[in-house]
C-alpha cells in the first residue's frame, strides 16, 4: 500500500467518524471518536480471522513506519495550531497560575509518573531504564485542549477557573512534548557513555534554547510577511503560515535542536502579534480558522490511528497489566502536579475550592500522547510505553470524559 493510499484512508475514516459522531452519536468529539476507533480495531481484528485475506492489508498498515510523518508533520502542526490559539491578553491576571501549572506542573507530573512507573514495572518483572520511564511521564502529561475546551463550554464555570483550564491545557502540550523529546535525546546519548552534568545541561540548553531562537526568528518573519500581505489574499496568508512551520521544522532538525519548541514559539509569536489591533489585517480570521480546522482534523486522524494501534501493540498480559496500573499512576501524578503549585500559590492569591478536582479530573488525554509515543525512535521498552499510552488514553477519554459532566454538576455548574 502506497503512503498516499494510507493517508487517503486516514482522511476518509476521520471524515466518516466526524460525520457519524456529529449526526448520530452526538457525543463530545473525543469520546465519540474514541468509541468508533475501538470499534474499528475490534472489527478489523475479528474480520482478519473470518476472512484471512484481509490480514494482508492490515499487515501493510502495521508495517508502515508512521514515525516520520508523525514527528515531522503532525506534531509540529498540532503544536503550532495549539500555540496560535493562546492569547496572552485574555489570560490577564491568570497568566501566572497558567504558566506555573503548565511548566512546574508538567515537571512534577513527569517526575512522579516516571518514578512510580519505574518501580511498578520492576515489581511486575518488566525492565525499562529510568530515563525512558521519565519519557513516558512527560509524553502522557499533556492534556487535550480540544476535549477540555468543548467540555467546559457546556457548563457555567467560574470565569477564572475556565481561563486556568483552557490556558494550562494549551500551554502544557508544548512543554510536555519538548521535555519528552529532550529526555529521549539524553537517554540515547547516555547509551554510549555516562553523561556528565555539563553534557546533560548542554543537551537541554541546545534543544530548548535553539528551538526558541529559531521559533522567534521565523515567527517574527512570518508576522512581518502577514503584515505586508493584504487580508483579502487569504490563500497567501495560509501558505505563509504553512511555510513557516515546515521551514522551521526542517531548519531545527537540520541544526539538531527542538523543532517542536520552535513550532510552539512560532505559534505564540504569530498568534499574539497577529491578534493586535494594528495587525488584524495581517493575520485575518481565516488563518486562525484554518489552523483550528487543521488541529481538529489531525486529532480525528490520530483517533483513527489509535484504532489501528490496537492491531500493532503486542498482546502481552504483563504489558496490559502495566497499562492499567499506569492509569491510576497518571491520575495521581496529575493530582499532585496541580495540588502542589496551587497550594504554594495560595499563599499570595486565592483559588476557588473546586479548582484542584476540576483541573485533575477534567484533564483528558487525547491524540497527542499517541502521536508522540508512535514517533519515538526504536529502543528497548518502546512496546511497553506504546501499550501503557494506549490504555491510559482510552481510559482517560472514556472513563474521565463520560464522568466529567457529573463532576461539573456536583460543583454547582449548569449543563
Amino acid at each position: 500500500m502506497h503512503v498516499f493510499d494510507i493517508i487517503a484512508l486516514f482522511i476518509f475514516l476521520a471524515g466518516l467518524f466526524i460525520f457519524v459522531n456529529t449526526y448520530f452519536l452526538k457525543l463530545p468529539s473525543s469520546i465519540g471518536l474514541m468509541i468508533m476507533a475501538i470499534a474499528l480495531s475490534v472489527i478489523l481484528f475479528i474480520a482478519g480471522y473470518i476472512f484471512p485475506e484481509l490480514k494482508f492489508g492490515v499487515e501493510e498498515l502495521e508495517e508502515y513506519d508512521y514515525a516520520e510523518v508523525l514527528y515531522h508533520v503532525v506534531l509540529s502542526f498540532m503544536l503550532f495550531a495549539g500555540a496560535l490559539q493562546i492569547d496572552f491578553k485574555k489570560l490577564s491576571k491568570e497568566r501566572t497560575p497558567v504558566l506555573v501549572l503548565a511548566t512546574t506542573g508538567v515537571l512534577i507530573s513527569t517526575f512522579v509518573i516516571g518514578t512510580l512507573v519505574y518501580y511498578m514495572l520492576h515489581y511486575i518483572g518488566i525492565e525499562l531504564h529510568y530515563l525512558y520511564c521519565l519519557v513516558f511521564g512527560a509524553l502522557i502529561s499533556p492534556t487535550d485542549p480540544i476535549a477540555v475546551t468543548k467540555t467546559i463550554k457546556k457548563f457555567n464555570l467560574d470565569k477564572e477557573l475556565e481561563v486556568k483550564i483552557q490556558g494550562e491545557s494549551l500551554f502544557n502540550d508544548g512543554v510536555a512534548v519538548v521535555l519528552a523529546l529532550t529526555l529521549l535525546d539524553i537517554a540515547h546519548a547516555g547509551e554510549d557513555h555516562p553523561l556528565s552534568v555539563f553534557e546533560t545541561v548542554y543537551i537541554i540548553g541546545a534543544d530548548i534554547g535553539g528551538g526558541i531562537f529559531i521559533g522567534l526568528m521565523l515567527g517574527y518573519l512570518g508576522y512581518r510577511l502577514l503584515k505586508y500581505v493584504d487580508n483579502d489574499a487569504v490563500e497567501v496568508e495560509i501558505l505563509i503560515t504553512l511555510a513557516v512551520v515546515m521551514v522551521g521544522s526542517f531548519l531545527a532538525d537540520f541544526v539538531h535542536v527542538s523543532s517542536k519548541q520552535a513550532a510552539v514559539v512560532m505559534g505564540l509569536v504569530i498568534g499574539n502579534e497577529g491578534k493586535g489591533e494594528y495587525v488584524t489585517s495581517a493575520a485575518g480570521d481565516y488563518v486562525f480558522k484554518f489552523w483550528n480546522l487543521m488541529e481538529e482534523s489531525l486529532a480525528a486522524m490520530l483517533f483513527v490511528l489509535i484504532g489501528l494501534e490496537m492491531l500493532v501493540i503486542p498482546w502481552r498480559f504483563d504489558y496490559f497489566a502495566a497499562g492499567f496500573f499506569a492509569v491510576n499512576i497518571v491520575l495521581f501524578g496529575r493530582w499532585l502536579s496541580v495540588f502542589i503549585p496551587i497550594k504554594l500559590m495560595s499563599v499570595k492569591r486565592s483559588f476557588r475550592p473546586n479548582t484542584i478536582p476540576v483541573l485533575t479530573w477534567g484533564a483528558l488525554r487525547g491524540g497527542l500522547p499517541i502521536a508522540l509515543s508512535l514517533s519515538l525512535t526504536e529502543f528497548h521498552g518502546k512496546d511497553v510505553i506504546l501499550t501503557m499510552t494506549y490504555i491510559v488514553v482510552v481510559c482517560s477519554v472514556l472513563y474521565q470524559g463520560l464522568s466529567v459532566p457529573l463532576l461539573m454538576k456536583s460543583y454547582g455548574t449548569k449543563g
